[in-house]
Order: C-alpha cells, then sequence, then structure tokens
C-alpha cells in the first residue's frame, strides 16, 4: 500500500488558521460598527459607497475561490497546456462580463439580477423563476466550497476520518453566518477584499520564488518538469506541453469552453458585486481591476503549476501520494521551495517551509469564507428581497422587516450548507462546480442579454429561456458521463460520481454545448410566439438607463 505523506504541522497550521479568522472578524466588527442595521440598501450592497478599486479587488476575492487556486495549479502540474485551459477561460469570461453585463446591469437593477429581469415584464413570475435559479446555482456552488473545505482543513490540520470532515464543514458553516450576520455586504466586502490581497500576494510571492530558483527562466522550469516527470516524450508531443493531453473530444471541450466564459457572466454572486458602487463607471473600473488581478492570479498559477511538477522531489508521483493528490501540488510546492527534500519517502527539512505552508494554508481557509460568505448574502438577498418582498409582498414589505428575513435566510442556508456539505464530503467537487457554472450559463445570461439588448423580449421568453435552461443543464448532467458509466461501457468509468451505475446517455461531462443554444432559443421562441404587447415605455426606460445611467441613482435609494 503507498505511504500517505503528510506536510507541516497541525498545530501551526491551527494557529495560523485562527489569526485569520480572529483577524478577518475584528476587521469585520470594525468596519460595520454604527452601521444602519435596518437598511437593506446597507445589508445586500453595503450602501453601494465602495470604489471601483475596491469593488475590483472584492470581485477578485468573490471569484478567486479555493479551487482557483488549489485545483488550477494541480491541473497544470499534472496536465500541462490542457490545464492552463481553465485558467485562460475563467480569465476570457471576464471580457463578457465588462462588455456586456456590468455597466447596463449596475444602471437598470437595485440588489438583484431579478430587478433586471423583471424590468420591463410580469413581474412576479419572472422574479421567482430568477429567484429559483439564483439559489440553486449558489446552493450547488456552496455545497461544492463546503465540501472542499471539510476535505482541504481537514487534511491541512491532520486529522482524518468521516468524523472530522463534519467538524470541519459544520465550523466553516458556522463562520460563514457569523460573517454575514455581523457584516452583511459591507462586512463580506471587506473580507474578500483582504482575502484577494492575501491570495495574489502569496501566489505572487511562491511565483517569483519558483523563477529565482532558476535563474527567472521559465522555460527552464518547464524543462525541469518534464524532465522529472515525462523524461521518455521529448518536443512538442510531451503531455506538459501539447495540447488535448487531458481534453481529447473537441466537442466536449467546446461545452467546457462555453460553460467557463460564459457562466462567470451570469453567476448570481458575481452579479450582485456591481450593485455595491454608486455608478456605472465605478462598476466598469471594477471589473477592469478585477480583470487585472484576476489576470495576474492566473500567471502565478501557470509558474506555480510547473513548479510544482519541477520542485516538488519525485514530481507527480510524489504529490499523488498526499492528501488531496492533485489538489495537493500548491500547499506541496510551499511545503518545499524553502529547502525542504524527502528522505526514504519522509519530507525532512526547515522550518521555513512549516511556516510557509501554515500561511498559504491559511490563505486557502480565508479564500474558502470569503467565497461561501458571498454566496450565502446572494442567496438570503433573492430569497427575500425577490420572493418576500417583491413576491409574496407585492413590493410593500416594510425595510426593516425585509432584512429580518435576510438575516433568518442566511441562518437557513447555513444549516443547509453544513447538511450539504456533510453529505457531499465524498462526491466530485468539479461535477458540483462545474453544475453552477453549467446553469448560469444556461439560465441566467440569455436571459440577461435578451432582457439588455432586445425590446421585444417578454413575460413568456424570459421564463421558457430560464426555465428551459435550468431544466435542460441539471437534466443532461444527471445523464452525463460525470454522474455515472455510459451505457454499453464494457468496464466502469473510475471519475464518475457513481461508477457502478450506468444511465448516461448524454456523451459530455458538461452539458452548455446544448443546454446554452437550447436557453437562447426559447428565449427567442417564446417571446415570438407570445401574444403579450410589449411595453414600449418600459422597454425605452429600461434602454436609455442601461446605456447612460439616466436615473440609476434612484434605482439603489430605499
Amino acid at each position: 500500500m503507498t505511504q500517505t505523506i503528510q506536510l507541516g504541522n497541525p498545530i501551526v497550521n491551527i494557529i495560523i488558521f485562527a489569526l485569520f479568522v480572529v483577524g478577518t472578524l475584528t476587521v469585520v466588527i470594525k468596519v460595520t460598527a454604527g452601521a444602519n442595521k435596518k437598511s437593506s440598501g446597507d445589508f445586500y450592497t453595503g450602501g453601494a459607497q465602495f470604489s471601483g478599486k475596491q469593488n475590483g479587488f472584492a470581485i477578485a476575492g468573490d471569484y478567486l475561490s479555493a479551487a482557483s487556486f488549489l485545483g488550477i495549479v494541480g491541473a497544470i502540474a499534472f496536465s500541462g497546456y490542457d490545464g492552463l485551459l481553465y485558467s485562460i477561460g475563467f480569465l476570457v469570461a471576464w471580457l463578457v462580463a465588462l462588455l456586456l453585463v456590468a455597466e447596463p446591469l449596475r444602471n437598470t437593477g437595485k440588489y438583484t439580477m431579478a430587478d433586471v429581469l423583471s424590468f420591463r415584464v410580469k413581474e412576479k413570475p419572472v422574479r421567482m423563476a430568477a429567484a429559483i435559479s439564483t439559489l440553486v446555482i449558489s446552493f450547488f456552488y456552496l455545497i461544492a466550497q463546503m465540501a472542499g473545505a471539510g476535505g482541504l482543513v481537514s487534511l491541512l490540520l491532520g486529522l482524518s476520518g468521516d468524523l472530522a470532515q463534519t467538524v470541519v464543514i459544520a465550523l466553516v458553516g458556522t463562520l460563514l453566518v457569523v460573517y454575514v450576520l455581523i457584516g452583511g455586504m459591507k462586512g463580506t466586502t471587506w473580507v474578500q477584499m483582504i482575502k484577494a490581497v492575501l491570495l495574489i500576494a502569496g501566489a505572487g510571492v511562491m511565483a517569483i520564488w519558483v523563477l529565482a530558483a532558476f535563474g527567472f527562466n521559465l522555460s527552464a522550469v518547464m524543462q525541469q518538469a518534464i524532465e522529472i516527470n515525462t523524461p521518455d516524450i521529448e518536443g512538442p508531443s510531451n503531455p506538459l506541453l501539447a495540447p488535448g493531453s487531458r481534453y481529447t473530444d473537441p466537442l466536449g471541450f467546446i461545452s467546457l469552453a462555453i460553460a467557463l466564459v460564459l457562466g462567470t457572466a451570469g453567476l448570481p454572486h458575481v452579479l450582485m458585486r456591481f450593485y455595491t458602487v454608486p455608478t456605472a463607471k465605478e462598476a466598469r473600473s471594477s471589473v477592469t481591476w478585477a480583470i487585472g488581478l484576476i489576470g495576474a492570479f492566473y500567471l502565478f498559477t501557470l509558474v506555480l503549476g510547473y513548479g510544482a511538477a519541477a520542485i516538488i522531489p519525485g514530481g507527480q508521483d510524489t504529490i499523488s501520494t498526499m492528501p488531496g493528490r492533485a489538489n495537493a501540488a500548491a500547499p506541496a510546492l510551499a511545503f518545499f521551495l524553502p529547502g525542504h527534500t524527502m528522505v526514504d519517502g519522509v519530507p525532512v527539512g526547515n522550518v521555513g517551509g512549516t511556516i510557509f505552508l501554515a500561511v498559504i494554508a491559511g490563505v486557502a481557509f480565508a479564500t474558502i469564507l470569503a467565497v461561501v460568505a458571498g454566496l450565502a448574502i446572494t442567496a438570503s438577498a433573492s430569497f427575500a428581497h425577490d420572493i418576500y418582498s417583491s413576491v409574496m409582498k407585492d413590493g410593500k414589505a416594510d425595510p426593516a422587516q425585509e432584512v429580518k428575513v435576510a438575516r433568518a435566510t442566511v441562518l437557513v442556508i447555513g444549516v443547509l450548507a453544513i447538511g450539504g456539505g456533510i453529505a457531499a464530503k465524498s462526491m466530485n467537487v468539479a461535477f458540483l462546480v462545474a453544475l453552477a457554472f453549467a446553469i448560469a450559463a444556461s439560465a441566467n445570461l440569455p436571459s440577461i442579454l435578451y432582457s439588455l439588448y432586445w425590446k421585444r423580449f417578454n413575460t413568456q421568453g424570459a421564463l421558457w429561456s430560464i426555465y428551459g435552461g435550468l431544466a435542460s443543464a441539471i437534466i443532461l448532467i444527471i445523464f452525463s458521463p460525470a454522474v455515472s458509466t455510459p451505457m454499453g461501457a464494457a468496464q466502469p468509468l473510475a471519475s464518475a460520481m457513481f461508477p457502478n451505475a450506468s444511465f448516461a446517455w448524454f456523451p459530455y461531462d458538461n452539458p452548455a454545448i446544448v443546454s446554452v443554444p437550447l436557453a437562447f432559443f426559447l428565449g427567442w421562441l417564446g417571446t415570438v410566439l407570445s401574444k403579450e404587447v410589449p411595453n414600449a415605455g418600459k422597454a425605452a426606460e429600461m434602454e436609455v438607463r442601461s446605456m447612460t445611467g439616466a436615473g440609476a441613482a434612484g434605482a439603489i435609494a430605499h
């Protein structure tokens, strides 16, 4: 049986984790002291008082999850070029958000995506559809982060077994409730800004350290990675250099790319960040800052991925024996950078690596807390503002009561997130994240673009697009190789969630190649078949507001 390698000192990791939690909670309490606890605008948007630069850092903090840091570094360490494709897809996605969504969305809405979708159609059914989509996406994204947190943190703390993971997941869920209830959007935004600085700075320090060890020659880093891991394959056909070593089916890759590039502009917790700035100019500025920060981070992951394969003794073979396998590449690199080595299969070295690993692990923990807090406040706002206030109370809910409902919703979300994370702790986390992106690209983005840019778009088109995209994405993933072994296959598919089951008839892991075009088609078809007369006045008002910002100031007042 292969020996499992445990890195670092669990006591040091616990101390660093505690310092991160205490430090961020102190900031949350300080920045929200004296805030209006009864203002829905303050709870949902932080009073829309953040600058574009601040919001750009917060967007980066919201977007760069632990999966971005640990998953992409591991993917590059094992798959090279194909692992880098994730980084490219995630980064290019922000151009869609910048050019098509950020400014008009900020101009037209108030607190949530549903404000835009229901602006010129029948409000209640469309708000309900948008809220359901938001809650589904947020829930799947949330339990993915919670499940990842359980595995990552328990392993870094030297804990093992289902009970340890359950305790860690419960701890993370409790902390997310505390952060959101104390700080609202203002406190959550500051946590995300702090986390973004720590994550990007940590990745930057590691990348510079790796390059310095090779005379600042990236080619030398890549060459050593090849010599250690795939020395028998030379030239451009080497798996660490050649495209297609991991994604052999072009249509499957295109489907994944569609989900990554279009899904970001439909993620509700990302869209909600555009309402935390006072003007459309600042919304545009925040996306520009986010693109720069996220782009720099993904450049660092290129160096870190190849650096992990080159510097860690034994390369991929050693990483594969660590808890988390490929996900352990980044923490292991932090551990071995200061001079650790392997003796008889056991890592030995200096105190520097142990402390550096603890800091990087602490940053990963802060990353998880920031992302789950952002998801929780988005889901609570969607329920309280879209379902409770707008649908159940006909838009006449008392603002203070609406905030109380939002806070109560956070408690429910915390409990559901803990339960879902515990149930999903042994599941494929990548599957859950892919589902969230696929639904966002299918259910949200088509209806957002139609609402902003097609005057004829109406209630039936919105409902068909949202529900059609939502249903098709979920159904196709259920019957995909991500869940079970393809029907008729000779051997069980090890990467499937249920490898011993065989009911997969859809050939691709990600449904976006079908569900996204279908959602656009259903939005068009529902509109042209409807007898609803478009509200020309509302359409004109929406066009003027989305393009010029006129009237947007009144939209955020409550």
